[in-house]
């Protein structure tokens, strides 16, 4: 398996590294998970951050936004949120006689859905058809989504008051969940020492503009994938479908999330070819919100499903 670095796209492996240090310059503590968001945009995936409040989720969406040089909206979800207060309305117009529509905020190319899980499971239904096809339909008429596109969402624990769990068709859309977590005692310590986080976000350029960014995202699918790593990835869903402890096993999109995920990580550690270690590094975020354990198996909720999948399915 080739494992060289890159070559004709070193530009591109600049300008990741570049995103990735400007971005860790504001998330202080957290370079994995700072890497792992950039390979999920990467991939064209959506984005779901689960954590406590406090943590820093919302800010590394926006940070994330202004990096990359994507227009940006932040819609709070809350239990009244109505599916017109996302995608927008007709609105009638008196003096010309006419009904026009009305953009919401999901019309911008980074859309941060903050709080996911505290709207109703009918707004959080809008968002279904706008992840997967980049278009909504509004009085019968299909509009187009900008492009790149994606939805960046946070969520609270299930545990927390005031939280409606997402449908599995909807967790399914999002290619990486990813837990930010508490800082470590040195980056906590900077934190403290320093101004608010928020408040770098107005001095942050962009190191990519939205063409650079499609371009980037073009070449994910062309890393290469040998016929050794599809075994690899084959045997991981395969397993998940045939153990006891899990309830259903991982779909064929979800293997494709898988490679391209891998795919987009080799690309942020500058390689044209895929490793086993680049599927393993996103394993985690990609199939820990797909599978869901069996209660009757007497496991840990909190088990760590892509270490027990990297335990049980050996490197071919």
């Amino acid at each position: 398996m080739s494992t060289a670095p890159l070559r004709a796209a070193d530009p591109v492996a600049h300008l990741i590294d570049r995103a990735a240090a400007q971005v860790n310059e504001v998330i202080l503590g957290k370079p994995l998970q700072v890497q792992q968001c950039l390979a999920c945009l990467l991939a064209r995936g959506h984005l779901l951050i689960e954590d406590v409040p406090g943590v820093g989720k919302t800010t590394l969406a926006h940070a994330l936004a202004r990096t990359l040089g994507l227009s940006y909206q932040r819609i709070q979800f809350t239990s009244d949120l109505l599916p017109a207060d996302i995608i927008g309305a007709s609105i009638f117009h008196r003096d010309s006689g006419e009904f026009r529509f009305q953009q919401g905020p999901l019309f911008a190319q980074v859309v941060l859905a903050d709080e996911v899980n505290r709207a109703t499971p009918k707004t959080q239904s809008a968002l279904l058809e706008a992840m997967e096809e980049h278009q909504v339909t509004v009085d019968g008429q299909t509009r187009h989504l900008p492009e790149p596109f994606f939805v960046i969402a946070t969520q609270n624990p299930a545990y927390q008051i005031g939280t409606f769990p997402l449908p599995e068709s909807q967790l399914d859309r999002f290619l990486l969940r990813v837990a930010l977590g508490f800082p470590d005692a040195v980056a906590e310590r900077a934190l403290l020492k320093s101004e608010s986080r928020r408040a770098l976000l107005p001095t942050l350029a962009p190191v990519m503009q939205p063409g650079d960014l499609m371009r980037v995202q073009a070449l994910v699918p062309a890393v290469h994938a040998s016929d050794a790593l599809l075994d690899y990835v084959q045997a991981l869903v395969r397993h998940t479908r045939e153990s006891p402890d899990f309830e259903a096993g991982l779909s064929p999109r979800a293997a494709i999330a898988l490679l391209r995920a891998s795919q987009a990580w080799a690309l942020t550690e500058s390689r044209d070819a895929v490793l086993p270690e680049d599927v393993q590094a996103v394993l985690g975020p990609v199939v820990g919100h797909r599978l869901k354990l069996r209660a009757e198996r007497g496991l840990a909720v909190s088990i760590d499903i892509g270490q027990r999948l990297r335990n049980a399915v050996p490197v071919p």
